[in-house]
């Protein structure tokens, strides 16, 4: 059998193995390594510093980032789950450090979700995970072991998915939020809460995460009161919202109470409470 990598556009790699399967076209850039048995596509873009495992494949219309891990047996780029998708020309696209444990999988985009699935930087997906076409994952978020996100799921910067968690379809996931393990999510995540159960529901603010974040205790305190009148007030969320903004009347110093109420005003699912 043939080298896989002969004839393919020179680049300055470090570590090519010579089983590995490297589509000609395929765009690699400097200190790239590449472990045994993986097979890179023709339309694949890797990052510089990039480095993958064995047993990985890398499909389709995928750009991955640059000093991103890739660990054995990963499947990044093949073809949406959806049944609606008949071949159209969509995209994956990874930002860099992102470090992307054993037999992740993750799909691309579909034409009638936008046509792309972007993961952010430096983010954690444990082995097992699986992000589905159409989601939007922002930076510094860690999914955990065998969690489950369906398509069209939106989730905010320095998130905490547990392990085994399963999200619905259209699903939003707000910053700094926290779900506990084994959690069915069905509806929106607040910004800056603890959720858990099946189905989820709010158990209280992050406020281990806040604090790690460096969010300053008198804003914490800020969203502790939030939180009260929003999912422990027993009022309807519309007339929580009008009690929260009676309460923080004048108070626009506070972009994260800002971005909660926001989040729930344009909330499609509904927003899981306690």
């Amino acid at each position: 059998m043939a080298t896989r990598t002969l004839k393919r556009k020179p680049v300055a790699t470090t570590d090519i193995h010579p089983t590995a399967i490297i589509h000609p076209n395929a765009e690699l850039a400097s200190r790239v390594s590449v472990g045994p048995y993986t097979v890179i596509g023709e339309r694949v873009t890797v990052g510089a510093g990039t480095r993958i495992g064995a047993h990985c494949v890398l499909e389709g219309n995928t750009t991955l980032g640059a000093d991103c891990q890739i660990f054995t047996g990963a499947v990044i780029g093949s073809i949406p789950q959806d049944l609606k998708y008949r071949g159209e020309d969509t995209a994956l696209i990874i930002g860099n450090r992102n470090k992307i444990r054993e037999y992740v999988t993750i799909n691309p985009g579909t034409a009638g979700g936008g046509g792309k699935t972007v993961i952010g930087s430096d983010c954690l997906l444990m082995a097992y995970a699986h992000v589905a076409h159409d989601c939007l994952i922002g930076n510094h978020v860690i999914i955990a072991n065998s969690a489950a996100l369906a398509g069209h799921i939106t989730v905010e910067d320095r998130t905490v998915v547990g392990g085994l968690v399963g999200i619905h379809q259209f699903v939003r996931v707000g910053e700094l939020s926290i779900i506990g393990g084994c959690s069915r999510v069905i509806q929106d995540i607040p910004p800056y809460a603890t959720c858990v159960g099946y189905p989820a529901k709010v158990f209280g603010l992050n406020s281990e995460g806040l604090r790690r974040a460096g969010v300053k205790s008198d804003v914490r305190d800020r969203l502790h009161r939030a939180f009260r009148i929003l999912f422990y007030s027993k009022l309807s969320m519309r007339h929580a919202l009008e009690e929260l903004a009676r309460e923080t009347a004048g108070d626009n110093h506070c972009p994260q109470l800002q971005h909660l109420v926001t989040f729930i005003q344009q909330s499609k699912r509904g927003v899981c409470r306690a």
